[in-house]
C-alpha cells in the first residue's frame, strides 16, 4: 500500500484523508501531538504521528495542507526534499512552494469539502509529468479536472472549493422559506435534502438552461419563483462571488 503523508491535520486534511484511507498508508505531521492524536481518532483507522521538528521529507509524497501563511514558518522546520508535494494551499503558487520547500515537483490541487465522502470536485495544475498520479491520488475522493494554468485554478477555487459554502447558503434560504410559508422544518428540510440530490444527478448530463426550461412552465408557480430570483440579483451575486473568490485567492 503506498503511502501519503500529510503536513498539517485541518479540517482539509481530515476530509481528505478519509477519503484516502483504504487505499493509502496515511502519515501526519504536525506541530501538536493531542491534535494528531484527535486526527487519528477522527480518521478511524492508525496513522503514523510525527512532529514538524522529527520529520524528513526526503522522497516523501506530500499533501500539504498548512494555512498559506505558515509556508515560511514550516519550511525553517522540516529538512530534506520530497519526490512531489501535492498542495490545496488556495493561492499559493508553484513558485512559493518551490521556493520554500524545494521539493522536486510541485501540483497545486483544490478539492473541496465532499473529500470526506468521496465526492468532491478537484482541480489540478502544476508539473505535468505528475498529472496521471495526481489524477489517481485525488481520483480516490471524487472527480478531478487538470487545468492549463495557475490562474484557471484560482478561479476554480471561487467555483468549487468555495462552492459547497454557497449551495449551503442557497439551501438553508429555501428552506426558511418554506417554512416561512408554513411547511414545518423537518418536512422542510427533508425535502430540501431530496432536492439537492435529485438535482446533482441531473446537471451531471442536461445543461441548466435546459434544465431550468424544462421546469418552467408558461404562468407557472416556477416562473413566479423565478422572476422574484432575477429581482434579488442572485444570479449577479453568483458571479460575484466567484469573482470575489478568485481574487482573494491571488491577494493570499
Amino acid at each position: 500500500m503506498k503511502t501519503i503523508t500529510f503536513i498539517g491535520n485541518g479540517n482539509m486534511a481530515l476530509s481528505i484523508a478519509k477519503g484516502l484511507k483504504d487505499n493509502y498508508k496515511i502519515e501526519v505531521v504536525g506541530r501538536n501531538i493531542e491534535k494528531l492524536d484527535k486526527f487519528e481518532k477522527e480518521i478511524g483507522t492508525d496513522v503514523d504521528k510525527f512532529l514538524y521538528d522529527d520529520f524528513d521529507l526526503s522522497d516523501k509524497t506530500i499533501m500539504l495542507c498548512v494555512k498559506p501563511a505558515n509556508v515560511e514558518e514550516i519550511s525553517t522546520r522540516l529538512k530534506g526534499k520530497a519526490r512531489v508535494i501535492f498542495s490545496v494551499l488556495a493561492g499559493t503558487t508553484v513558485q512559493k512552494l518551490r521556493h520554500n520547500l524545494k521539493p522536486a515537483a510541485v501540483v497545486r490541487c483544490m478539492p473541496n469539502l465532499a473529500a470526506s465522502i468521496n465526492k468532491s470536485m478537484t482541480t489540478l495544475t502544476g508539473d505535468a509529468e505528475f498529472q496521471e498520479e495526481a489524477e489517481e491520488l485525488l481520483g480516490a475522493i471524487g472527480t478531478t479536472r487538470w487545468l492549463s494554468s495557475e490562474k484557471e485554478i484560482d478561479i476554480a477555487t471561487g467555483l468549487a472549493g468555495s462552492g459547497p459554502a454557497y449551495l449551503a447558503l442557497i439551501s438553508e434560504a429555501l428552506t426558511d422559506g418554506a417554512v416561512k410559508q408554513g411547511l414545518k422544518r423537518d418536512d422542510a428540510m427533508i425535502i430540501m435534502r431530496g432536492l439537492f440530490s435529485g438535482f446533482g444527478e441531473l446537471i451531471q448530463d442536461i445543461h441548466p438552461a435546459l434544465l431550468k426550461d424544462g421546469v418552467m412552465s408558461p404562468g407557472g408557480t416556477t416562473a413566479a419563483g423565478y422572476g422574484a430570483l432575477e429581482d434579488g440579483n442572485v444570479r449577479s451575486a453568483c458571479m460575484d462571488a466567484v469573482e470575489r473568490a478568485y481574487k482573494k485567492a491571488t491577494q493570499l
